[in-house]
């Protein structure tokens, strides 16, 4: 009877082995990759503060948010190495070699590791992401958390995994409509909503408009959330007249007829019979017309 009891315990047991590697099979499987975060470490030594649990605990939240991410805890982690009683994998130190065979224990494709610094609730963790399969570092980020602010762990967590996510969002509010935007000398096309996802960090905006002087702007876009951007476009004043119609000038032009001694069908006639008569004094002061064959010239005798 006990053999048969230690038989059918040993089929239930192996049953719930086997049922709970297929459930972690099927979670893997239907992540499109497995991430494992090490034990964060400061100055060469795991760090197991109390500080530190917590920003790990942000670091695996993060990550696991990301899509088809799989993420194996730093406590998981820390449990495999204890088992495989391998103390030296617990500070790698960005070797790749000892990040590797700490992937490869876990069963990951990508393993993160992180360095703390900082004094009291600031702390900066210089983070870095390594290809289990190929050893190689796919990329690094620095994550700066305080008391005050938290959040970044999303951001570095995109950095690291996705960096093609990591955009923010402007949303323009323009005060005329038919205006055109540019983004660092681009045109670029807003949603219906007046929205544009644009790459973090400082953007040159330009909004343009035939009858408006431009708006020029440096913006820093933040992730994680949208910003208002507020468009006041000022109005050409030659424009703004000719929209409204008002006249440009205010003078009045008036035509005044002249006297009738200075109209052209006066003057004309009078100039030409001065001329004439000026051409002929002139030429008989001149020249002496004789009555013989000699002509004299200057008044002298033939």
């Amino acid at each position: 009877m006990r053999r048969r009891r230690d038989r059918s315990d040993d089929l239930v047991l192996k049953a719930i082995m086997v049922s709970g590697l297929l459930v972690l099979a099927t979670g893997i499987a239907a992540a499109d990759r497995v991430v494992a975060l090490a034990p964060l470490s400061t100055l060469g030594a795991e760090d197991t503060s109390a500080g530190t649990k917590k920003l790990t605990a942000q670091i695996e939240a993060a990550l696991a948010a990301l899509p088809g991410t799989k993420v194996v805890t730093a406590a998981q982690v820390a449990d495999a190495i204890k088992k495989a009683k391998k103390p030296q994998l617990k500070v790698c130190e960005r070797e790749a070699a000892c990040l590797v065979e700490l992937g490869k224990l876990v069963g990951a494709q990508i393993v993160v590791d992180g360095e703390v610094g900082g004094l009291g609730d600031s702390k900066v963790v210089y983070l870095g992401a390594t290809d289990v399969a190929t050893g190689k570092e796919l990329r690094s980020t620095t994550l700066t958390v305080s008391a005050k602010d938290d959040t970044g762990t999303s951001g570095a967590a995109v950095r690291l995994l996705d960096p093609d996510r990591y955009r923010g969002t402007l949303h323009f509010a323009i005060d005329v409509t038919g205006a055109t935007v540019y983004v660092n000398g681009s045109k670029t096309p807003l949603s219906a909503k007046g929205e544009v996802s644009l790459p973090v960090g400082t953007q040159a905006i330009r909004v343009t408009h035939p009858e408006y002087h431009d708006f020029v702007k440096f913006i820093d876009v933040p992730y994680g959330k949208p910003l208002d951007v507020a468009v006041g476009m000022q109005q050409y004043p030659m424009i703004r007249h000719d929209i409204q119609g008002r006249p440009t000038n205010t003078d009045r032009v008036e035509t005044i007829e002249p006297p009738v001694w200075r109209r052209w069908y006066v003057v004309g006639p009078v100039a030409v019979g001065v001329a004439i008569i000026s051409g002929i004094v002139v030429g008989s002061l001149v020249h002496d017309f004789p009555s013989g064959e000699c002509r004299k010239v200057g008044g002298g005798s033939c």
